[in-house]
């Protein structure tokens, strides 16, 4: 039973990083390295992380700097970031890239707020499959009935624990993107 709770536990746990990962990548209006962390650039033929071929810095509030280690890059890097979909456009200036996050509307904002909202409510729906799996192998077990029942109870406690986690996380998210 122990080891069915450990489990249920750490794939709770596993959702909650999961959401906030998924999160980071709403744009708050704010520049934030972790934008560019899906970018992958073609680089001699191999796909490869942005991380990998340059440093990436903020010099003002709303302003990533991209500077690669290779100068030789800075197409390829420019064509990644195209290719990434993130909404920016790069400025290249033939050392480094700069990329300009505009502010967000009281619009775009409020769909930011709802993006976040449906990514908790997925992780929620995530947290309630984990949990009907815990119950489901609780129930293969040959333990008395009321070891079940008691294990049954344990996973609710754990369920509603990571529910009142992934609020916690919306709301953090909902009050970053709210704040001009």
């Amino acid at each position: 039973m122990n080891d069915i709770l450990m489990e249920t536990e750490m794939s709770m746990e596993h959702a909650i990083e999961v959401l906030e990962k998924r999160l980071l990548n709403i744009r708050a209006g704010r520049a934030n390295p972790a934008i560019l962390d899906g970018v992958m650039v073609s680089y001699y033929g191999v796909d490869t992380p942005l991380k990998q071929l340059a440093t990436v810095s903020i010099p003002e509030a709303r302003q990533l700097m991209i500077k690669p280690y290779d100068r030789s890059t800075l197409q390829a890097i420019e064509k990644g970031i195209f290719e990434a979909n993130i909404g920016l456009t790069p400025n290249n200036n033939g050392e480094t890239i700069i990329l300009n996050i505009p502010a967000l509307t009281e619009e775009t904002r409020r769909d930011y707020v709802k993006q976040a909202k449906q990514m908790a409510e997925e992780a929620k729906i995530s947290l309630r499959n984990i949990r009907q799996d815990a119950n489901n192998n609780i129930k293969k077990q040959e333990v008395p009935e009321d070891e079940m029942k008691g294990a049954g109870e344990d996973v609710q406690e754990l369920i509603n624990k990571y529910n009142k986690k992934v609020d916690e996380v919306y709301k953090k998210k909902e009050e970053e993107l709210m704040t001009v």
